[in-house]
């Protein structure tokens, strides 16, 4: 008989960017009743960093890059859970009881939950345990009027995280969970902030129920379904840009040292003249007479204060920024580097 466990279940962590996935993903790894956990990654860009950022021991972290889980790299989702199994089976992996997810923050959730939820494969070994989804408590609201990824994780979540709610006006977080009500009214709102993530009763819904999700939601699941369907019928280009031509992801790397007065120069530059246009930037920063990087969390205007690693977490110790952003080329950005920086960066 087989000592693996049967109907693992799968944790949905979505958001839109900035909103604190990856503060909440590392809070949860810290949990003693995590450590038999198969983490997931999925960053939207060319140079992978939130496995960087995540405090664990764990070995067991897989990362998807260039792409949505939702969009290219889909049946990579289900590959690498199977894969997982496998792995397991032949005791090349330590054995995992929980699976959790974490979506890049341009991730449509509907065809992630359509594919864990309709493919046979993944059926005998996995089951969802419910979708978390993250709230910028500043940004949420100008995120929802421009982008219909934001509506759709909220409309999909078991359980709503307000963030940043520290950050934020009471007004304004009062009309928000008046909007996500809209969307979603049968989700739950937890408000947190960075020093205080609620974690408890997040873990262990039981079963993803489509039946508790707006009909707005339910339709978007049932498109989902004849699009797969459709899929299955002809060729097929997979474009890894879903969310349109505007949205471009990339990155820029640099080897040398740098310093912190000419980075926060840069990025001043950067938000005053296209902040609205920054959906988001993160990175690891290789400062000067600091031993550890540099950590950096930007959306639109907004920088969070830098923090600060006490050491590098590989042997890589190069400066990696990572930019999500919506009508501007990379080419634009690599010049405001060489004006503010030729020597340096």
């Amino acid at each position: 008989m087989s000592t693996f466990p049967a109907n693992i279940p799968i944790t949905i962590i979505t958001g839109f960017l900035g909103s604190g996935k990856t503060t909440l993903l590392s809070a949860f790894l810290k949990q003693k009743n995590m450590t038999n956990t198969a983490v997931i990654i999925n960053e939207f860009g060319e140079v992978g960093l939130d496995h960087n950022l995540i405090e664990t021991t764990d070995e067991n972290i897989v990362e998807l890059q260039n792409g949505c889980i939702c969009c290219t790299i889909q049946q990579d989702l289900k590959s690498t859970l199977l894969d997982l199994i496998k792995k397991m089976e032949r005791n090349t992996i330590p054995i995992f009881n929980r699976v959790v997810i974490e979506t890049t923050g341009l991730a449509d959730p509907v065809p992630i939950i359509h594919t864990l939820m309709t493919s046979l494969d993944l059926h005998r070994a996995y089951s969802i345990d419910g979708v978390i989804t993250l709230v910028d408590a500043v940004n949420g609201n100008s995120t929802y009027d421009k982008h219909e990824e934001a509506i759709k994780q909220t409309a999909l979540a078991d359980k709503i995280i307000l963030s940043k709610t520290d950050l934020s006006k009471k007004k304004t977080i009062k009309l928000l969970k008046n909007r996500i009500k809209k969307i979603n009214p049968k989700t739950v709102i937890i408000e947190s902030t960075k020093d205080n993530i609620p974690l408890t009763n997040l873990l262990g819904l039981n079963d993803y129920d489509p039946l508790n999700i707006s009909w707005d939601a339910r339709e978007w699941l049932a498109i989902e379904k004849y699009k797969d369907n459709e899929h299955n019928d002809h060729d097929h280009d997979h474009n890894i840009n879903r969310h349109g031509d505007s949205v471009e992801s990339f990155s820029l790397v640099a080897n040398q040292q740098i310093s912190m007065t000419t980075f926060n120069f840069f990025i001043e530059l950067l938000s005053s003249q296209m902040g609205s246009k920054l959906l988001r930037i993160k990175g690891m920063l290789n400062i000067k007479g600091k031993n550890g990087p540099a950590i950096i969390h930007g959306v639109q205007h907004i920088f969070h204060p830098v923090e600060w690693l006490p050491e590098w977490p590989d042997e890589d110790h190069s400066s990696r920024l990572v930019f999500i952003t919506r009508d501007i080329k990379k080419s634009y950005i690599e010049e405001f580097f060489k004006i503010i920086g030729e020597n340096e960066i």
